[in-house]
């Protein structure tokens, strides 16, 4: 498995279809699942390996700074989350990042973590900006956004056929939070 970035809790690495019995507690729990907008909530460990070889299959295809990620604790390797920057539906140029953790996992600072580390590889990589999608109610979704230095800018119903909060992260953005 090829390593992205580290952070010094964290690591990122691109997903293996090993990896589907743990992921499969992260997607398919409900107070995860509830809160994708571009995948169902994965029901058992099969459909969870068939959805790990499309991410592989879909890699080599993605543009340079974009992809999906497994997030591991870097002291043990346990798989606690994801993370992806992917092309967002409307326009295509712009890129989404998007986070899932396990339950167990919330509210120890790893998904602001690791997002802000992965924004800032992003822009390391040519990427000018970017966006995050969040359901109107998720509260965790968009604490994280602001925490890692996004900035809301609407509201809009063109993506994923449902209405979202939209964020914005720009590389001067990112600089700010870490100052603080």
């Amino acid at each position: 498995m090829v390593e992205l970035l580290h952070t010094d809790r964290l690591l990122l690495r691109d997903w293996s279809a090993t990896d589907a019995q743990t992921a499969l507690k992260i997607y398919g729990h409900d107070d995860v699942s509830r809160w994708l907008h571009d995948l169902d909530r994965i029901p058992d460990a099969a459909t969870m390996h068939s959805v790990l070889q499309r991410w592989d299959a879909e890699r080599s295809d993605m543009a340079p700074g974009t992809g999906r990620w497994a997030v591991t604790l870097r002291d043990s390797g346990t798989l606690v989350g994801g993370i992806s920057l992917l092309p967002m539906p409307v326009p295509e140029a712009d890129v989404e990042i998007s986070y899932q953790l396990a339950p167990e996992y919330w509210g120890r600072g790893y998904i602001t973590e690791v997002a802000w580390a992965l924004a800032h590889w992003a822009f390391q990589h040519s990427l000018v900006e970017l966006f995050a999608l969040v359901a109107p109610h998720n509260m965790r979704a968009a604490a994280t956004a602001r925490r890692i230095g996004m900035e809301w800018v609407g509201e809009s119903g063109k993506y994923h056929g449902t209405h979202l909060q939209v964020f914005r992260l720009r590389p001067d953005d990112l600089a700010r939070t870490h100052q603080k």
